[in-house]
């Protein structure tokens, strides 16, 4: 297989790149819709020494990367929101590896990787421009439901049994 998802520190300098190309690509994606432009450095710079990912730490949290071909491709996290639900955040994948199975082995991961949290169901919510994240939640089992927040960017919001 040329996948390998593994546990990484929220901290580390791969984390720190994947989250780099992640809030890039999805904050470019929603200023270009919206806007017609791409994001504005400093605003970049802000957001992403805002969201440092502790909440994916131990014990509450799991951050995952997967590794493609000995490369670091893509992430998936998992937090605690009560002692049985868990959230999904940062599923993202670099460009150049998507369409090779990544995507779907990290929130597999990520859902064992909640499950062993306690979680007996995770939640998460995406945009309605993302509609490979969309389309990739539901192949793996995710029921749209209603609003569970009341984030800026939530557009659509899921949710996950998930069996021991």
């Amino acid at each position: 297989m040329n996948w390998i998802i593994a546990p990484e520190r929220f901290d580390s300098a791969v984390a720190a790149a994947l989250w780099r190309a992640y809030y890039t690509e999805v904050s470019d994606r929603w200023y270009l819709l919206h806007e017609g432009r791409r994001t504005d450095p400093a605003e970049l710079e802000r957001e992403i020494a805002a969201s440092t990912g502790a909440e994916l730490a131990p014990p509450g949290g799991q951050l995952l990367v997967g590794w493609y071909r000995g490369a670091a491709a893509g992430s998936a996290g998992v937090r605690l929101l009560t002692s049985t639900t868990a959230e999904l955040t940062r599923v993202f994948v670099y460009e150049e590896t998507r369409g090779k199975g990544g995507a779907a082995l990290l929130v597999r991961a990520a859902e064992e990787a909640a499950h062993a949290l306690g979680a007996e169901e995770l939640i998460l919510d995406t945009r309605s421009d993302l509609v490979e994240a969309r389309a990739l939640y539901a192949r793996l089992g995710y029921a749209e439901t209603g609003p569970h927040n009341d984030g800026r960017y939530a557009e659509h919001w899921f949710r996950k049994k998930l069996v021991g």
